[in-house]
């Protein structure tokens, strides 16, 4: 069952399925974000239901991206605290986000090199007899080049 939106005046509260729906996060992740404590503990209705507002569902978000962009929660904390400091320098933000690019190109690199020699292997292969195959043996040996 979809639980309604309640609107208080002009100001709309979103149950949490509500909040999971606007933001594609799923129900399950928004407790965790909440238990890791990069979403606020969420106030409460008198039934003892989650209530969320739009700064929750614009934090939810902000945390969303970040997490597609592969930083991690301890990263994401660092990028929420600098955001509600808006006079700081950004410094810190680049170095988090220079430090990502890095783990990103490292993982790009290795995943190159594996495609490189999957592709030598399926290559070497004559296709005949699994005793003769050049997949299983490389396999097999352990012969794959370094990738780190």
């Amino acid at each position: 069952m979809l639980e309604p939106v309640v609107t208080t005046g002009a100001r709309q509260k979103l149950q949490i399925g509500d909040l999971s729906r606007a933001t594609g996060v799923n129900i399950e992740t928004i407790r965790y974000y909440e238990r890791a404590g990069v979403l606020p503990p969420p106030a409460r209705q008198s039934n003892g239901r989650r209530s969320y507002g739009a700064a929750d569902a614009r934090r939810l978000g902000f945390i969303r991206h970040a997490r597609e962009l592969g930083f991690d929660l301890s990263s994401v904390r660092v990028l929420l605290a600098l955001q509600e400091q808006p006079e700081a320098s950004c410094e810190d933000a680049s170095r988090i986000a220079q430090s990502q690019l890095e783990a990103v190109e490292s993982r790009l690199a290795r995943l190159l090199s594996l495609r490189d020699e999957l592709s030598r292997m399926i290559s070497e292969c004559g296709r005949g007899r699994v005793s003769e195959c050049r997949v299983i043996e490389a396999l097999a040996a352990g012969q794959t080049q370094p990738h780190g």
